[in-house]
Formats: structure tokens, C-alpha cells, sequence
């Protein structure tokens, strides 16, 4: 066995685990790249994973195996520079048991993350959620269940994991009705829940009858919705809302969608950008700056302030059809 089987194992056993107490999502993304990157690396150098060096896995072939993941697996930018975040994670755990592979660790860590273009978010209007929360058949178990979870992730922006971990005792519906989660980073957090989510709830607990530890919204056998699953049922009842709803046509409607959702209704309610982060729980509240760059009525209501006090309110709109498709192009 060489020098990078045993390094890898403690990466695991050692730091993750022991040290870093890494959740099982965690896990579950490094264990997925590594996987990747040995079965890449053994292709390309006609050994078996478990006999690969750590001088087989060198910037070239870190650079290829990145390169790999974008051209023939169809992964975003995105997905690829997490892959790269937990091989350089890798290799600097490995940079303290191996100083004489110091100069190939080094050119490793050196590999930059790829820019990418970073698109306004998606959210959906008060229509687009309404046609969404009405496709589910509420004559069928599923159905209710669905109709539940989906205005759950719509009015609190639970994070898909945190959606699917929720269980029965979680939810208090009595005085100052709430729900509980245990969120990214292993970070508990309280999210306060509307009348209209209470009522919702309440009906839907009553039916579902669980115990504290079972989850809120199970499959039809009882057990943990899969994110997977999840995103299977919006992507099913955002097709069925389209017919009603077309504009829900145009947009890719996922769990990250319903949060985004969440926090754009409390942007366009005047809440303040530190507390949305709080509800959010985000580590940091600039990461909730997105949200200020996607809603234009907030920027109008900025240029508004900035006129003279003469002029009238609105948009500019050209005055003929053929500046207007000028303006378009």
C-alpha cells in the first residue's frame, strides 16, 4: 500500500471525523471527490486505486481531473471548485505528514478556484407562490404533505437538508408558534412561523400523527425524504402550477428557489438585511447582499430620491419600437 492510502484514510478518520467533527453532508461531498479523483487518476496512470503515490496526483493530473469534471461530467464552476476546495484540503493535511513531497503539495495548493459569472438570484412572486402551493392534490396524502412543506420552505427559507431533517417535535405550534432546525454548520436555529403556516401545520401534524423524533414530512413507508426526493416533488408541482401560472415556465423552481423566495418577502417587507441574515442563518451578512442586487423596486425607490424634485416617477420606455428593440440588444 502506498504513502497516499494511509494519508487519506487518517484525512478522514482523523481530521474530519475527530478533529473538524464534520457533518455527514460534509463527509459525504469529500468521500464523492475523492472517489472521483482516484477512479480519474487510475484511469490515467493504469494503477489500482490503493497503489497510486501522492507524486501520481501532481498539478497536472489535479488540473486534468478538474478539467474532466467540467467537459465530460457536465459539472457547473461552481461544483468544480468544491471539488478543488476539498482536494487542496487533502493535500494540506498531507503537507504535515509528508515535508519530502513538499514541492508536488505545494503546486497543488497553488491551483487557483475558476471565476464564474455570478447570475441575480432566482425567487418567485406572490402569484408564482400561490400557483405553487395550490398544484398540489390536497385530496391525496401526498398531496397534503407536499402543500405543507412546500409553504414551510416558502415562508421560512429552510435549506433543503434542514427541510427534510425537520421532525414532528421540531414544530410548536402554541404560543409564539415556531420551528426548530439544526442548520448548516451545526447550528441550531428558530425560525417564527405566520398564522397561515400554523394553520397549515396544525392540520397536517394532526394527520401525520408522528413522534417527536420521526420526520415531519416522510415518505409513503415512513421514512426521511431524500433531497433528492424533495426536489422531485417541487420540480413536479412547479410544472403542474405552470398551466395556471405561466410564468413559472421560466424558471427552474428548486428548495434553494423557495429560500431565496423567503428572503426576498422579507427584503421587499423592509426587514434589514442583518436580521433576513439571522433568519437565514448565514455564517456572514454580506452573503445576503444578493438579495439587495436582485430587487429592482428597491433600486427604483433609490433613484426615485435621487431626482429633482420636478420630474415624474416611473421608467424610461422608449418612445418607438424600433429604439426600443436598439435598447434590447
Amino acid at each position: 500500500m502506498s504513502a497516499l492510502a494511509p494519508t487519506l484514510e487518517a484525512f478522514f478518520t482523523e481530521r474530519l471525523i475527530a478533529q473538524r467533527q464534520a457533518s455527514p453532508n460534509t463527509l459525504a461531498a469529500y468521500r464523492d471527490t475523492m472517489r472521483l479523483l482516484l477512479g480519474f487518476a487510475g484511469q490515467q496512470t493504469g494503477k489500482q486505486p490503493s497503489k497510486l503515490e501522492i507524486d501520481d496526483l501532481d498539478a497536472p493530473m489535479i488540473g486534468f481531473f478538474l478539467d474532466h469534471l467540467e467537459a465530460e461530467r457536465g459539472n457547473a464552476v461552481r461544483t468544480r471548485n468544491a471539488r478543488l476546495a476539498a482536494i487542496r484540503s487533502l493535500f494540506r493535511f498531507a503537507a504535515l505528514r509528508h515535508p519530502e513531497h513538499a514541492q508536488v503539495i505545494e503546486r497543488v495548493l497553488a491551483i487557483p478556484p475558476k471565476r464564474f459569472q455570478r447570475n441575480l438570484v432566482t425567487f418567485l412572486s406572490e402569484e408564482e407562490v400561490e400557483a405553487l402551493l395550490g398544484a398540489p392534490d390536497r385530496s391525496t396524502w401526498t398531496g397534503r404533505r407536499d402543500r405543507a412543506m412546500l409553504m414551510l420552505a416558502a415562508q421560512t427559507g429552510l435549506r433543503a437538508s434542514e427541510l427534510t431533517g425537520v421532525g414532528c417535535g421540531d414544530v410548536q405550534l402554541g404560543r409564539g408558534p415556531h420551528i426548530a432546525c439544526l442548520g448548516k454548520g451545526r447550528k441550531q436555529r428558530i425560525t417564527p412561523l405566520t398564522s397561515a403556516t400554523v394553520k397549515v401545520l396544525g392540520v397536517w401534524l394532526s394527520e401525520r400523527g408522528g413522534r417527536a423524533q420521526e420526520p415531519l414530512f416522510p415518505t409513503r413507508v415512513g421514512g426521511r425524504l431524500s433531497r433528492d426526493g424533495l426536489e422531485r416533488r417541487i420540480a413536479t408541482h412547479a410544472a403542474s402550477a405552470a398551466a395556471s401560472c405561466p410564468s413559472l415556465a421560466e424558471k427552474k423552481v428548486t428548495a434553494h428557489v423557495l429560500r431565496h423566495t423567503a428572503a426576498m418577502r422579507l427584503l421587499q417587507a423592509g426587514v434589514d438585511t442583518s436580521v433576513i441574515a439571522l433568519w437565514l442563518g448565514h455564517e456572514q451578512v454580506e452573503t445576503t447582499q444578493i438579495y439587495l442586487h436582485a430587487d429592482l423596486a428597491i433600486k427604483e425607490r433609490a433613484l426615485a430620491r435621487t431626482a429633482p424634485a420636478d420630474a415624474k416617477p416611473g421608467r424610461y420606455r422608449p418612445p418607438d419600437q424600433l429604439l426600443a428593440f436598439l435598447e434590447a440588444v
